[in-house]
């Protein structure tokens, strides 16, 4: 097969457009398609990396960073908005009478407060002081405040205290936010701290709910919250056709909204 060599600005016009139709590329379909070696890939990577055109990955590139950097509350609840509305209606509806829940932190969770519309009595744990705020307007709830250190970028609480105090309840549902899913690592959060709260959520209650928009799927985050085997159900507004299968091996429950 005849292969014509391109120039520099050739090929790195070549690796932008496949990465923007694909996604990502890997270093040896491009030495086939180019004709050239993987060192001189690497340095076009490389160099399209320094213009922040794409972003490398071990054997490859990719559009989108993989792994999940912290940001201000202020901040996340601009992202997808209109995704994390849809999810959290659709997590309210799981909502029952007379039930008593545990809501994690995160500007989804914060969507999913303000959609809880309580018929009857409804206990709530939560770390998220956003979410305490949108709950208490409601007489028919009951909330109890996690109490320990204070995480501003989520509005949370976190530490030693809030996961003692956990030890004391069971609940039938947690609904958990997270920053990051991975099929192989599990579902990550930005705070190695919150993680670790996250896990005492999960051990105090029954089912394990999260609730994530599409961009979260194929990211890493700095805390690993749990295996996906552990969670029960996951809502999300799009979910990538190999996570809807893993989800159906490991017996996980899933809606798209």
């Amino acid at each position: 097969m005849y292969i014509r060599i391109m120039n520099n600005v050739e090929r790195h016009q070549f690796i932008i457009r496949k990465v923007e139709k694909h996604g990502h590329v890997s270093v040896v379909n491009l030495c086939e398609e180019l004709g050239v070696s993987s060192v001189t890939i690497r340095k076009d990577l490389q160099f399209l990396e320094d213009e922040q055109m794409l972003l490398r990955t071990h054997g490859g590139a990719t559009s989108v960073n993989p792994y999940q950097k912290d940001r201000s509350i202020n901040e996340k609840a601009q992202l997808h908005a209109d995704a994390k509305e849809r999810i959290g209606l659709e997590a309210a509806k799981l909502v029952e009478p007379n039930d008593s829940i545990i809501i994690a932190s995160g500007t989804t969770m914060q969507f999913f407060a303000q959609a809880i519309v309580p018929q009857e009595r409804l206990t709530v744990i939560t770390s998220a002081i956003n979410v305490t705020m949108e709950l208490i307007k409601h007489e028919m709830v009951d909330v109890i405040q996690l109490g320990g250190s204070v995480r501003k970028t989520s509005a949370s609480i976190m530490g030693s205290y809030a996961e003692a105090l956990l030890s004391d309840f069971f609940c039938s549902k947690l609904f958990l936010g997270v920053d990051g899913i991975d099929a192989e690592f599990g579902i990550t959060t930005t705070n190695a701290q919150e993680a670790l709260l996250n896990r005492k959520m999960m051990e105090s209650a029954h089912q394990v709910i999260v609730l994530a928009d599409s961009s979260k799927f194929d990211r890493k985050s700095l805390g690993k919250i749990a295996a996906m085997a552990k969670i029960d159900m996951l809502i999300s507004d799009a979910i990538p056709p190999k996570y809807q299968q893993l989800c159906d091996n490991l017996g996980i429950a899933y809606k798209i909204c």
